[in-house]
C-alpha cells in the first residue's frame, strides 16, 4: 500500500510540474533546473551582461558552493562557517538581495573535505513548500519556505577525504538523497513532511558526488544516477533497481544530462562519453554511441541543445558532438578553469569560469563565442556554483557574493 501511495503521489507531482511549465512564472526548484537539463524554460533571461547589468549584489558570509534555487521571490542557498563547524541554510529576497532568514542546521567537528569542495556544495531542492539541504556528515534538513524548521536526519559519516556534494531531489511526497561514500554507500527516500525513511537501497562503496535526475522512460518514471561504477536507474517510489550500465572509468560526479530521448554521460576521470538511448518501458537502454575523452577531468555536466551536445573539461577544453551520432564537430580551449555546469538560454550555451567570466556559445559546426560576460570580481573571488536563469534574470553565486543580473530594473 505504501508503494502504491508513493507512486500515485509521484505521478500527481509530475502532472503539476508539467502543467506549471506551461506558465510564464517559472521556478528553478533544484540542481540543473525544473527538468534537470540546465535549460531556462522562461524567455527573457539575458545572454550578455557587464557590471552595468548588476541589479543587486549581496555579500555572503562563510564558504559555500551550492547553486541558487528559486521559488517565487525566494532564493535558497547554503554556507559553512568556522571551517565547516557550522552549516547554515538561508533565504534571500530575489527582488533586492536582502537575507530574509537563516537557520543553523548543524554544528560539530567537520569531516575532511577537498580544498575545491568545502562543506556546503550541495544545492537545495524546493517544491514551494519545503526546502531541503544536504551537508554530508552535517545531515539532511528540511525547512518551510518561510524558514520554519521541519525535520533533520543524521545520515552518518561519509568516509571520503574529499567531502560530499550530491544534491537532494523532491519527487512527489519524497525527498531522495544520494549517499555515495567509500563505506556504507546508499540512496534513500524520506517523507518530505516528516523526514521518516520510506526506502533505502545499498549502493557500491565508492565516493561520489553526482545528483539523481527524474526522467520518463516509455511511460515509466525513473530516478537516474551517475556513479563511480556506472549509471543506475531506480524506481523512485520503491527504490528498486531497474537497470545499470557500466562506465568506462571512475568518479562519475557529473550529473547525467538528458535530451532528445538520450542520456549523455561522462565519467569524471578521463574516459569515454556515452550516449544512452532510452527504449521501451524502463528497459535497459541502448548505447547509441561513445566518444573518447582524453582532455583531463570532467567535473562539469554535459548539456544538449538543438542537434548537439557540449561538454567542457575542468581545464577548459570544450568539445561539441552531434547529439545523434557522436561525431565530434569541434574541440577548442576556453580560457580559465571550470567547476560549474553550463546552462542554456534561448538556444545558447552559457558556461561560467571560476573567475566569473561567462562564455556564451551559439551551437553549430564550429565554435562560435557570441559574448564573453565579465563580472567585477574581487581578488580571491571564485565562481564554482552554476548559474541560475529565471524570470528575466540570471543569478550568479561566488564564494563572496550573490549577484542578480538583468536587463530590466527591479519591480
Amino acid at each position: 500500500m505504501r508503494r502504491i501511495t508513493s507512486a500515485a503521489l509521484i505521478g500527481y507531482s509530475l502532472l503539476v510540474l508539467v502543467t506549471s511549465l506551461r506558465g510564464e512564472d517559472l521556478n528553478w526548484s533544484q540542481w540543473r533546473g525544473p527538468l534537470s537539463d540546465g535549460h531556462a524554460v522562461a524567455a527573457g533571461a539575458p545572454l550578455t551582461w557587464s557590471a552595468a547589468n548588476i541589479l543587486w549584489k549581496t555579500p555572503l558570509k562563510g564558504d559555500g558552493q551550492s547553486s541558487p534555487t528559486l521559488w517565487g521571490n525566494r532564493i535558497f542557498l547554503t554556507t559553512a562557517l568556522d571551517g565547516g563547524k557550522q552549516r547554515v541554510v538561508f533565504c534571500v529576497d530575489a527582488h533586492d538581495g536582502r537575507v530574509l532568514w537563516e537557520q543553523v542546521a548543524w554544528t560539530g567537528e567537520p569531516e575532511k573535505s577537498h580544498v575545491m569542495n568545502g562543506w556546503a556544495s550541495a544545492t537545495c531542492a524546493t517544491d514551494g513548500e519545503v526546502v531541503v539541504a544536504f551537508f554530508g556528515k552535517g545531515g539532511l534538513h528540511a525547512y518551510s519556505v518561510e524558514g520554519e524548521h521541519l525535520w533533520s536526519r543524521d545520515l552518518g559519516v561519509f568516509e571520503s577525504p574529499w567531502g560530499t556534494a550530491a544534491c537532494p531531489i523532491i519527487v512527489g511526497q519524497l525527498v531522495i538523497q544520494n549517499g555515495d561514500s567509500d563505506r556504507n554507500a546508499f540512496i534513500e527516500a524520506f517523507d518530505r513532511r516528516t523526514g521518516k525513511s520510506v526506502w533505502r537501497q545499498k549502493r557500491p562503496d565508492n565516493r561520489g558526488w553526482s545528483s539523481p535526475i527524474l526522467q520518463n522512460h516509455g511511460g515509466r518514471e525513473l530516478l537516474i544516477l551517475n556513479g563511480h561504477a556506472g549509471v543506475t536507474a531506480y524506481d523512485p517510489a520503491s527504490g528498486e533497481q531497474i537497470w545499470f550500465t557500466k562506465n568506462s572509468n571512475g568518479r562519475g560526479e557529473p550529473t547525467v544530462a538528458p535530451g532528445a530521448g538520450y542520456l549523455y554521460v561522462v565519467c569524471g576521470l578521463a574516459g569515454d562519453m556515452v550516449a544512452l538511448r532510452l527504449t521501451g518501458s524502463g528497459s535497459q537502454p541502448e548505447v547509441a554511441w561513445t566518444a573518447a575523452r582524453r582532455s583531463g577531468r570532467d567535473l562539469p555536466s554535459p548539456i544538449q541543445v538543438g542537434n548537439v551536445v557540449i561538454v567542457n573539461s575542468m581545464g577548459g577544453i570544450a568539445s561539441c558532438y552531434d547529439s545523434q551520432t557522436g561525431q565530434e564537430l569541434w574541440k577548442d580551449r576556453l580560457e580559465g578553469k571550470f567547476s560549474s555546469s553550463p546552462i542554456v538560454i534561448d538556444n545558447h550555451v552559457l558556461h561560467q569560469s571560476e573567475t566569473g567570466e561567462t562564455f556564451v556559445i551559439q551551437p553549430g559546426p564550429k565554435l562560435n563565442i557570441v559574448a564573453r560576460n565579465i563580472l567585477p570580481a574581487e581578488t580571491g573571488e571564485l565562481f564554482r556554483a552554476s548559474l541560475t536563469p529565471t524570470k528575466g534574470r540570471v543569478y550568479s553565486r561566488s564564494n563572496k557574493y550573490l549577484y542578480c543580473i538583468g536587463t530590466q530594473p527591479n519591480s
